[in-house]
């Protein structure tokens, strides 16, 4: 099936996913909007509702600005599209929820970019937990962060009412959804949150947060930061049988490092056997296939007329909330 795709927002993001859609046979892409890219080496439109409404464009691509996300998302559902959109999915759970009534209502296929999920080594880790290779999850850690200059403040970021948050919108949202993806729910969550240094109002340079899931026990720990003065990804999952530490994240930037996995296992019971903790194994993921995974899995479903299995619109609600949580439940430091 040659699906007709047309892109709102021509950024980065935009153009990730043009390559993506292009370099597979996913599709064609037929019209892109953006006000603000001066080369777009496909068929320019003036506005964004000359893609929505075109009656040739089968599949929308929302790669704007936070606060246009939900809107579009809205509008090209109603407008009988397939839509794949870039998160965060909404500033709240309650406008994501006006999505999903529309959502369901149209019929159509509705997928967020969390390309996060579909990295090699995040993959493994899935597949090893389901499959219970090293028992369960006892609690894990997340820490993300990344440098940041004045130059970070001088566009749309810089106002809450466009941006709807800080880092933890901008990027801790990914490391809060991989805790989701292989943990499930949080009923019970604290947080701290601060603007010590950039002091930009209503939108927080840190966010330190803990969960825990009082039916499985399940605790996790998040830092997502704006001013530690470097990239950094780390994901660690702590369970009975053993650990997943994954340091670095193979980005097309390169900024957070080698994609290393490192997974070790204990030999049962007796901490005292001086076998219970053997050498651990170490996985490097030298190419970054997340993108094109993840949009492998969006056009098959549109295809196959089959459901959208990870990154669907009930994942991003049950992290929506989990973001409002953190934000209602905060303490905040100045």
């Amino acid at each position: 099936m040659n699906l007709k795709c047309g892109i709102i927002g021509f950024g980065k993001m935009g153009r990730i996913r043009a390559r993506s859609i292009e370099e597979n046979n996913f599709g064609e892409i037929i019209a892109i909007y953006d006000p603000d890219q001066q080369e777009i080496p496909y068929n320019r439109v003036d506005n964004d509702y000359e893609v929505i409404n075109n009656p040739e464009v089968e599949v929308v691509f929302v790669c704007t600005p936070n606060y246009r996300i939900a809107p579009l998302c809205k509008d090209g559902l109603l407008a009988g599209k397939h839509v794949f959109a870039e998160k965060p999915p909404a500033f709240n759970a309650k406008e994501l929820l006006e999505v999903i009534e529309i959502e369901n209502i149209s019929g159509k296929k509705l997928m967020y970019g969390f390309n996060h999920r579909h990295h090699g080594s995040i993959k493994k880790m899935k597949s090893m937990i389901e499959n219970g290779e090293i028992g369960n999850i006892l609690w894990m850690r997340g820490r993300y962060g990344k440098e940041v200059d004045q130059n970070y403040f001088k566009g749309w970021r810089a106002d809450p009412k466009l941006a709807g948050g800080g880092i933890l919108l901008d990027q801790g949202i990914h490391m809060l959804d991989l805790f989701l993806h292989l943990a499930g729910s949080f009923d019970e969550v604290y947080s701290l949150v601060s603007n010590l240094f950039w002091k930009a109002e209503n939108l927080e340079d840190n966010v330190f947060a803990i969960m825990r899931n009082n039916d499985s026990g399940i605790c996790a720990s998040l830092h997502s930061t704006m001013t530690q003065w470097r990239y950094l990804f780390s994901f660690e999952v702590f369970l009975s049988k053993g650990s997943m530490v994954l340091n670095g994240l193979r980005t097309s930037s390169g900024v957070y490092g080698d994609e290393i996995l490192s997974i070790k296992k204990n030999n049962g019971n007796n901490v005292n056997d001086e076998s219970f903790f053997p050498s651990e194994e170490n996985f490097e993921f030298e190419i970054d296939q997340s993108w094109d995974n993840e949009l492998k899995h969006f056009f098959e479903a549109i295809s196959n007329n089959t459901a959208i299995n990870t990154g669907n619109s009930k994942d991003a609600l049950t992290l929506m909330r989990l973001i409002d949580e953190i934000y209602q439940n905060k303490t905040i430091t100045k």
